[in-house]
Formats: structure tokens, sequence, C-alpha cells
């Protein structure tokens, strides 16, 4: 069974850092693209920053410059370092993984249980 486990959100003021991971374990033949999302209360869930397997990348006009995906092809890993937070991005930050599953080699999409983000002015 897939998993993805996230860690690293917390409380921090404006102009503070964070740095996220996402972890995934389990029967993992590979990852495809990983993803960071964030849903903020009353507001729909938006994508905040991809990561192919190839390492091309793509992020949300709001956290351009500031924040930045990588992974760890070798760990199953995924991480968003946040820098500069403001207010606004405070949210609910979710991991995405495209996997296909070693046992049964069925690609699917994977979610983490979610780490809250809370940036105070």
């Amino acid at each position: 069974q897939v998993q993805l486990v996230e860690s690293g959100g917390g409380l921090v003021q404006a102009g503070g850092s964070l740095r996220l991971s996402c972890a995934a374990s389990g029967s993992i033949f590979s990852i495809n693209a990983m993803g960071w999302y964030r849903q903020a209360p009353g507001k729909q869930r938006e994508l905040v920053a991809a990561i192919s397997s190839g390492g091309s990348t793509n992020y949300a006009d709001s956290v351009k410059g500031r924040f930045t995906i990588s992974r760890d092809n070798v760990k199953n890993t995924a991480y968003l370092q946040m820098n500069s937070l403001k207010p606004e991005d405070t949210a609910v930050y979710y991991c995405n993984a495209r996997i296909m599953d070693g046992s049964s080699y069925q690609a699917n999409d994977y979610w983490g249980q979610g780490t809250q983000v809370t940036v105070s002015s």
C-alpha cells in the first residue's frame, strides 16, 4: 500500500521560512510527477508547485520567486522550501504524487494527509 506522509508545517511570522517534506512509501515501482497543493479556509484547493520525474518545475504565480520545489528520487521524497512567507500563504498544504504501484503496476494519484502552515502578520 502506497502512502504519502508530509511533515514540516507550523506557525511562522511573516517573512519567515518553512520547509515541507513529503515522503512516499510502500510498494512503489516508479513516481512520476509530484506536487504541492494548498487549501485555505473557504477556498478551493490550488496547485502551488509541481515537479516532474525529470526535474522540470512549475509554480503558481503567487509563489514564484519565494517557493522552491525539489525532489530526491532515491528517497522518494519531495520538498517545498517556502521563503518570504506571507499571511495569505496560510493554508493546509497537501502533497500529491502520481505513483505506479510495484505490485499491480497501475498508476494512481495519491494524497498526503495535509500539514497546516500558519503565517502570522
